[in-house]
């Protein structure tokens, strides 16, 4: 089960905390900007999907090997939910995966980058995890700078398909030797 002291984590700018259903008018206005999911995982849902995804989430063991968990980032003055970071840590919890959704009125102030590496400190500091990677479609330029922004390294391309379509993938990752101060 997950120890509660890890959330909420309050950073400059922000606060990564649980998701809630409270947040479902902010997740859905976010999650419904097509150009935004462009190279997300995800897709639109309607909004009983989503508030029964935000009450999983509010209550998801983190980390949780074999599963993604979404962790609410948020504004630390009212608690607004401006973005989710999600986490998929292995089986063997040797490494951990992590993909990030800001919404577009908070971005373009450095809040993606210091809640990335707050998430990065998380997973280091409560997993066994020796690696976190990142994997962008090559065109996806933002995010690729943010990984970068944030001491990730590119170290692998490889061709995918996404939706159907053939693109060019990068993976970028940061060890936990790197992760160090």
């Amino acid at each position: 089960m997950t120890d509660p002291r890890l959330l909420p984590r309050p950073g400059p700018g922000f606060v990564l905390r649980r998701l809630s259903t409270g947040d479902l008018a902010e997740f859905q206005s976010y999650r419904q900007d097509t150009e935004l999911g462009r190279y997300q995982g995800w897709l639109p849902t309607p909004d009983e999907q989503a508030r029964t995804f935000l009450a999983e989430m509010s209550q998801a063991p983190f980390p949780n090997p074999g599963d993604w968990v979404q962790i609410a980032i948020a504004e630390p003055e009212h608690g607004l939910l401006i973005g989710d970071v999600g986490v998929y840590m292995d089986e063997a919890a040797t490494y951990a995966e992590i993909g990030f959704t800001l919404a577009r009125s908070a971005q373009g102030r450095g809040i993606a980058a210091a809640a990335i590496r707050e998430l990065l400190r998380l997973i280091f500091e409560c997993t066994s995890a020796e690696r976190v990677i990142g994997v962008t479609d090559a065109r996806n330029l933002p995010s690729m700078r943010l990984m970068e922004r944030v001491g990730m390294r590119m170290t692998a391309t490889s061709q995918a398909v996404f939706r159907g379509e053939a693109c060019v993938e990068h993976t970028y990752t940061l060890t936990r030797a790197d992760a160090r101060p």
